[in-house]
């Protein structure tokens, strides 16, 4: 759901088009729709269902319901806009792709930071699965188009690293579940802004959606009913003093996870934008040092963040497989660049 999804309630009688269907399986229990939805459909928002609950948008068995309605088996529901969905049919494009793996069920790819991983918000051509549509357009059993096959979790645009995508729904139905488990191994990389007191530690707080600044996601307490729960592990591997060099383990997977929980603790991503990371938090205020800074950010102008490893079992075979990849050049410049400050400061 989008920020254009809401709609006047008083327009109601007006012509109201459907975005979504879906029918409540057999064995339901009880469960609020708000919390029922968010769960199948991960990219969205609790908010932004009971959102679209008040503003008349969301039905069940053709009456519309508030988010506090309780979903039976065999219920029947739908999102009603007032505008035809977008048909954003995905086209092959001839995109070069780092291929890390591939069998006939799956495959692995490295994806350079600046490519987008799927069509939306403004972005509807020359993404990653458009490149993957490419590959694979001699392949009859595969559509791209098709939401049972295809991608299986999502990084950022300007996150570089490891992603794994399903050729087949049995493929898809077997990591995902290994990801709803958390029996997936994905740790990452960062730069972030300042010096950790301890060597390693983790970050427990539920994610959402900032209440002032939508483009940006907020850590809230665990025990609130705000967000969906959310935790990182992060060890040091290296200090520079003004910067630390992290890795990350992720135990979940939320939107921004690691930026939110690296800004909460006040250690944002080195030249993180949107989370503040492309000011200078910390160090001298030289002309010197500023220059530094900013030919820092000029080596590497997104965020400091790289999916370096990936791990799971193989879905059709059981294999485990375990995935490691190159850092990117930009990175490991800006890394490189921070060795020789450290040493030439000491």
């Amino acid at each position: 759901m989008t920020e254009q999804d809401n709609i006047d309630i008083e327009n109601l009688d007006a012509e109201l088009f459907e975005h979504f269907r879906m029918e409540v399986d057999s064995g339901q229990t009880p469960v609020r729709i708000d919390k029922y939805l968010v769960e199948l459909r991960p990219h969205t928002s609790r908010n932004r269902i009971q959102m679209a609950a008040e503003a008349g948008q969301l039905f069940v068995n053709g009456k519309p319901v508030k988010s506090n309605y309780k979903v039976r088996p065999k219920d029947v529901i739908t999102l009603m806009l007032d505008r035809p969905p977008y048909e954003n049919k995905i086209i092959a494009e001839d995109i070069p792709l780092e291929i890390v793996y591939e069998d006939e069920h799956l495959m692995v790819v490295n994806k350079p930071a600046g490519l987008v991983v799927h069509p939306g918000c403004g972005n509807y051509h020359g993404t990653l699965i458009n490149a993957v549509a490419w590959h694979m357009r001699d392949v009859k059993t595969f559509d791209a188009n098709d939401p049972e096959v295809g991608l299986v979790h999502r990084i950022d645009k300007d996150t570089s690293g490891l992603l794994v995508i399903a050729k087949t729904a049995q493929a898809k139905t077997g990591l995902a579940l290994q990801f709803f488990n958390h029996t997936c191994r994905r740790t990452y990389q960062a730069l972030v802004w300042g010096n950790f007191v301890e060597d390693e530690g983790t970050v427990e707080g539920n994610i959402a959606r900032h209440p002032k600044d939508r483009m940006q996601m907020a850590v809230f307490p665990p025990d609130s009913e705000i967000g969906k729960p959310a935790i990182t592990h992060y060890k040091v591997l290296k200090r520079y003093g003004y910067t630390t060099l992290i890795e990350c383990r992720l135990e979940t997977g939320r939107t921004h996870q690691i930026r939110a929980h690296m800004k909460h603790l006040g250690h944002p991503l080195f030249a993180d934008e949107r989370y503040g990371g492309d000011q200078i938090l910390r160090g001298e205020r030289t002309t010197s040092y500023k220059q530094y800074i900013n030919n820092c950010m000029k080596i590497c102008p997104r965020q400091a963040l790289h999916a370096k490893t990936l791990g799971f079992e193989h879905p059709i075979t059981g294999e485990q497989l375990n995935f490691n990849s190159e850092i990117a050049d930009d990175l490991k410049a800006l890394f490189e660049k921070w060795d020789n400050y450290r040493l030439t400061s000491n």
